[in-house]
């Protein structure tokens, strides 16, 4: 399995970049998974369905399943912190890539999602993990890089960089610690 994270600030492009990236590696015949860190209580349920009820009831998880979809909740009745490595050993084995949007702290291997009109710092100078920047404003960046810079509006060129630099991806698992 191949992991990338795309890290920058809200408003830079990355949940776009992202949505463009799956489906020009799926169209390489590659299965692609998504994690994505979410702000506090957020919510993909809703009240008065038979999930939300079981939730609601104190059920710790609750997995939902059709022919065509599979979701499981779990529900944390503290405030938990998990690390992105926590939530990739959460993934079916059988994917090829994962996205990670945002966790722009963590120690995976990044891609910087920037642009100028968002008036927010760089991250390339003090993160050793950025192996490429992909920026609308190219011009722009305040320091000078050895790094690749890709062309944001180019999700198909981001594509193919990734693959030919697919050695730099390969992730290995940390151990994790069991849940609370």
């Amino acid at each position: 399995m191949k992991v990338v994270g795309f890290a920058g600030f809200s408003g830079s492009g990355k949940t776009t970049l992202v949505e463009q990236l799956i489906p020009a590696l799926q169209l390489r015949g590659l299965r692609v998974s998504v994690v994505k860190h979410a702000h506090h209580d957020f919510d993909i349920d809703h009240p008065g369905k038979d999930t939300w009820r079981h939730r609601e009831a104190g059920a710790f998880e609750v997995l939902a399943a059709s022919s065509r979809r599979l979701v499981v909740m779990r529900e944390l009745r503290e405030q938990t912190t998990h690390s992105v490595h926590d939530l990739l050993a959460e993934l079916h084995p059988a994917v090829d890539w994962v996205l990670v949007e945002g966790f722009k702290e963590s120690d995976l291997p990044k891609v910087e999602v920037w642009r100028e009109a968002s008036g927010k710092p760089v991250r390339y100078p003090v993160d050793q993990r950025i192996t490429a920047i992909a920026t609308d404003s190219a011009q722009a960046l305040p320091q000078a890089t050895p790094l690749p810079v890709l062309d944001l509006n180019r999700p198909d060129d981001v594509a193919v960089w990734l693959l030919d630099n697919a050695g730099r991806f390969e992730y290995r698992a940390v151990t994790r610690p069991a849940l609370p």
